[in-house]
């Protein structure tokens, strides 16, 4: 039969990669209007992320209150939170007899924004939180000296800390494009609507049509890999000074 065999095999491969490449290289309609979806939801949902959390971990960096190290530990513990969970919760909050049924935010790529955004927020506020803690330990008699409140010692820090908000950014965002568990749950899937790379990739894998789930894996990489790799250099600069 053709294509039966190891040798086959290879060859059906080879023309899903070189398919695959054609897609990308001619700007598929389908293609593109994925990738845009999801880097839009993602890019949202890592900056509302960054905005929640950086004041987060500022705050547990110079404040000491009751109860404080239970939320670092328990942020730090979020930070594994299996998506399908974070998924169902808020599919049970926005469906129709959930208490935000009525706001009518199911399967919409809103919905996919706070998935993703709950899932992010935790990495940014123990990022943040970490060389907040280091940075106060170092300036906080002279922001105690100087009278700074408490949201102007938050703002100094964030000030400071310039490339640790860089980085939880991009930890947050590279969290944020790669999933999948969450945003299939509450989002649906929609082709054209809410369908982004990871949950067409699944998709499309399951469906047989291998060019369009490839195209959609080597950009996924490619962005994943660009932003560890500006990650792991802005974390290399911090170490050196």
């Amino acid at each position: 039969m053709p294509g039966a065999g190891p040798l086959g095999g290879m060859n059906d491969f080879a023309q899903s990669v070189r398919a695959a490449f054609t897609l990308i290289g001619q700007a598929d309609a389908e293609l593109l209007g994925i990738v845009a979806l999801s880097v839009r939801v993602s890019l949202t949902a890592s900056l509302v992320a960054l905005l929640i959390g950086a004041p987060i971990g500022a705050l547990l960096a110079i404040t000491h209150f009751r109860g404080r190290q239970v939320i670092i530990v328990l942020t730090n513990a979020l930070l594994g939170l299996p998506p399908v969970v974070v998924g169902l919760a808020l599919y049970l909050l926005l469906s129709r007899s959930g208490p935000l049924g009525a706001a009518g935010l199911l399967f919409t790529p809103t919905a996919m924004v706070i998935a993703q955004t709950l899932l992010a927020t935790p990495i940014v506020v123990a990022l943040v939180h970490r060389p907040a803690s280091l940075l106060w330990a170092e300036y906080g008699d002279l922001a105690r000296i100087d009278g700074l409140s408490t949201l102007r010692s938050m703002a100094l820090l964030l000030a400071l800390g310039r490339t640790s908000l860089l980085t939880a950014f991009l930890a947050a965002f590279g969290r944020a494009i790669a999933e999948v568990g969450a945003i299939i749950v509450v989002g649906g899937n929609i082709r054209g609507f809410t369908r982004t790379m990871t949950t067409a990739i699944a998709l499309e894998t399951s469906k047989g049509d291998l060019p369009l789930a490839l195209g959609l894996g080597l950009i996924l990489l490619a962005l994943s890999v660009a932003v560890s790799t500006l990650a792991f250099l802005l974390v290399g600069r911090v170490g050196e000074k």
